[in-house]
């Protein structure tokens, strides 16, 4: 079972946190959840996608790092090769748990990152947050707000039948094959056949910016086979 705990400045006075990047930190992932408020910071480094939820009957935004599970091509040794760190990863190990009700943080402690001797200290010597912490709080927040804010998006998309499924074969410099699928996309033919009405509802909902800048981001996906490339070819 995951090791969650709701954080305290007692148990938990003397807790940092590891913020180097990689592999040994739990960072080889290919993707991450992300929200319609990300996608302009996103955008400019990572092709943005859908993928189906857990229970296959809906859908969620995410950033894509790779063309296969545990595989992160912006990992560079303890370094991660983009200025702009997606949210979900940056608050690890943090992330929100509903206490009472209430949105409480709480640390996963199987996490890599926790450690009692090296680190950002989380709490002040007489309990306080730490400047570290308090940076955590702001983007746990913002994640909360944004992940609260996404099934109305979805279902705009969906309304409008703009998700569409594709499959991306790419052949590498050393010709070996490989797919992606599984994934989904915007439908630019149906964007481009909506009426102004449709238009006009997405713009005040402030859909159709998040849309552009998903449609925008798709650029990346050059970027990601040249990645690629250079990791086969090490």
């Amino acid at each position: 079972m995951p090791n969650h705990v709701l954080l305290n400045n007692v148990d938990h006075k003397d807790l940092r946190i590891i913020t180097t990047r990689g592999a040994r930190y739990a960072d080889n992932v290919m993707l991450a959840t992300t929200f319609p408020s990300e996608f302009r910071d996103l955008q400019a480094h990572y092709p943005i996608v859908f993928r189906k939820t857990g229970e296959g009957d809906s859908f969620e935004p995410v950033a894509l790092f790779g063309f296969q599970d545990g595989e992160n091509l912006f990992l560079d040794d303890q370094r991660w090769d983009a200025s702009y760190l997606p949210l979900a990863i940056e608050r690890q190990p943090f992330l929100i748990g509903i206490t009472n009700g209430e949105p409480l943080v709480h640390v996963d402690f199987d996490s890599p990152r926790v450690s009692r001797t090296e680190g950002e200290a989380v709490f002040l010597t007489h309990g306080g947050n730490t400047e570290f912490l308090e940076q955590r709080n702001s983007i746990l927040a913002a994640i909360y707000q944004g992940v609260q804010s996404t099934p109305a998006f979805i279902e705009a998309l969906l309304e409008h039948a703009l998700l569409e499924s594709f499959v991306f074969d790419i052949e590498l410099n050393d010709g070996s094959q490989n797919r992606l699928a599984g994934l989904y996309t915007i439908n630019e033919e149906k964007l481009a056949a909506l009426g102004g009405d449709a238009i006009g509802r997405l713009h005040q909902a402030g859909y159709l910016q998040a849309i552009y800048m998903v449609l925008a981001s798709l650029s990346h996906f050059r970027d990601l086979i040249e990645r690629k490339n250079r990791a086969v070819s090490r």
